[in-house]
């Protein structure tokens, strides 16, 4: 070796002598030619195998219940997975319920991967149409913008409204055009994250301050090909009070992480990972709880004589015509829509700005689906089996469907130490409950469990309903039967003409 600047040093033994030096366990070498062919096939890694995680996926261990069935613990297993779902934070905080969101998609050439089945593109399409579904569902009063990042630009899908049919079609765009001569966007090149805040913020900086500018990532690359430095555009955000958060379906970026960090005061929840396609559901979701309002943000809206503290809204009523006329927010001819209440201009669908005095027009009904973000109905406890037997529910109150009763064990005791048993357990089981309720809301920020008994109680009315009936009513419903059930209303009316209400 006279080119080299180093020699090696060592003995000139061969490799076989060398691996066999290695392993002294094991002197023997390792087998060659024909033997070495009958070895069995190295087993392959996951990320070697072509299944994705999410079309098969081993089942966690599952252990027998007491009764000597696993039919029962499969039974938990699945309720834990519908309460999964149901809200960590049941405080009525002060919430932006008016929320402006501009949605960015990515449709760079990493959303053709293949670990969510049949490709991520298609997967992201399937459940960001769902999710404006959800989302004007739960926040009627709202206002969402979509947009699309690739080959290092950031278009602009939809405009922003308040229509989620619009939205929908123009995501549905995105693979299958509406219009026989479009061509489906197919995705390609690399996206680019400074772009996409800057168009957001374009988008949202004229809103009104009483509502919330948020921005919403749908992010799978592992890059971000930005023109210039997207560090003043975070603090361009940070000042326009923007919201950024990410969801993202590949590993975590450390971009995504400053994003999310400076422009939500530090809180970097906002930045969650999808590991699978019912993940990647669960999170985009989430998002449609409206944001709590920040104190320093609260603090400044109430020093300053802003709008903020009084808003003015208009409520038109529906007119059917027989002639038609033109309407002012897409300047197409109809024969029915709603007038202004301010400036008689028509518009064709609630909850809108009139296009010609900026007034915001809507439904009283628009206002009472947004409600329950102010005042979330407590996330129900479960019910143990003692408890259960001191209640003596035998079905649902909502669905009056029939509860399960209590397994058999191998080892159970007489009648008479079964009462005695019985008797202690209801004593202890109230002594609990008492020291239960202080640490009430320590249990709503966890996650919620399945009961043993399948009977989950309301702590206000102490009723008992079933999982289907829980989930219901606390995301949809948003208030409880039970205490509904027991409103008796007065028997002489008041002068207004309303029914007073005694608990």
């Amino acid at each position: 070796m006279a080119d080299s600047d180093y020699e090696f040093e060592g003995d000139n033994g061969s490799d076989d002598e060398y691996v066999a030096a290695k392993s002294k366990s094991n002197p023997r070498p390792p087998p060659t030619g024909k033997k070495r062919a009958e070895e069995p096939p190295r087993k392959l890694h996951a990320w070697e195998t072509d299944r994705s995680r999410t079309v098969a996926k081993e089942l966690p261990a599952v252990a027998e219940a007491d009764d000597g069935s696993i039919q029962r613990s499969v039974q938990e297993r699945e309720e834990e997975r519908k309460r999964k779902r149901l809200r960590k934070d049941t405080k009525p905080f002060q919430r932006g319920i008016i929320r402006h969101v501009v949605l960015v998609l990515d449709l760079s050439e990493s959303m053709m991967e293949k670990d969510m089945r049949p490709n991520r593109f298609i997967t992201m399409i399937k459940y960001t149409q769902e999710y404006v579904r959800e989302f004007f569902e739960q926040n009627p009063i709202s206002q969402m913008s979509v947009l699309g990042m690739h080959d290092g630009l950031c278009i602009r899908v939809s405009e922003l409204s308040g229509n989620p049919a619009e939205h929908i079609a123009a995501i549905q765009d995105l693979r299958t055009p509406r219009n026989p001569e479009g061509v489906p966007k197919e995705p390609k090149g690399s996206p680019s994250l400074q772009n996409a805040l800057e168009l957001a913020r374009a988008t949202i900086y004229h809103t009104p301050s009483h509502g919330t500018r948020e921005v919403i990532l749908v992010f799978g690359s592992l890059l971000s090909l930005d023109p210039g430095d997207i560090h003043q555009t975070i603090k361009a955000c940070v000042r326009d009070r923007i919201r950024v958060s990410v969801v993202g379906m590949g590993a975590r970026l450390r971009i995504c992480q400053e994003i999310v960090s400076r422009t939500n005061a530090g809180d970097e929840s906002e930045y969650v990972v999808a590991t699978d396609q019912e993940s990647l559901r669960e999170l985009l979701l989430a998002t449609t709880t409206p944001p709590v309002v920040r104190s320093d943000q609260a603090a400044t809206t109430a020093s300053s004589d802003s709008a903020a503290a009084l808003m003015m809204m208009g409520f038109p009523s529906r007119v059917i015509e027989d002639v038609p006329t033109m309407c002012a927010c897409h300047g197409i001819l109809t024969t029915g829509g709603y007038r202004c209440s301010r400036c008689s201009a028509k518009v064709c669908s609630l909850p809108i700005t009139c296009p010609s005095c900026q007034l915001t027009l809507l439904l009283s009904t628009h206002l009472a689906r947004s409600y329950h973000h102010l005042f979330p109905l407590r996330n129900w406890v479960a019910v143990s089996w003692n408890r259960a037997l001191e209640q003596g529910s035998r079905e649902c109150v909502g669905c009056l469907s029939a509860f399960p009763e209590k397994p058999t064990t191998k080892g159970d005791v007489s009648k008479n130490e079964a009462g005695d048993a019985q008797k202690e357990n209801a004593s202890l089981d109230k002594t609990a409950r008492a020291t239960g309720e202080q640490q009430a809301d320590k249990d709503d920020s966890q996650d919620q469990k399945a009961s043993e008994s399948s009977r989950y109680e309301c702590r206000a009315c102490e009723s008992h309903f079933c999982v289907d009936c829980d989930i219901f009513c606390h995301m949809v419903l948003h208030n409880c039967p039970g205490c509904l059930s027991k409103l008796n209303p007065v028997p002489e009316a008041h002068s207004n003409g309303d029914a007073g209400m005694t608990g």
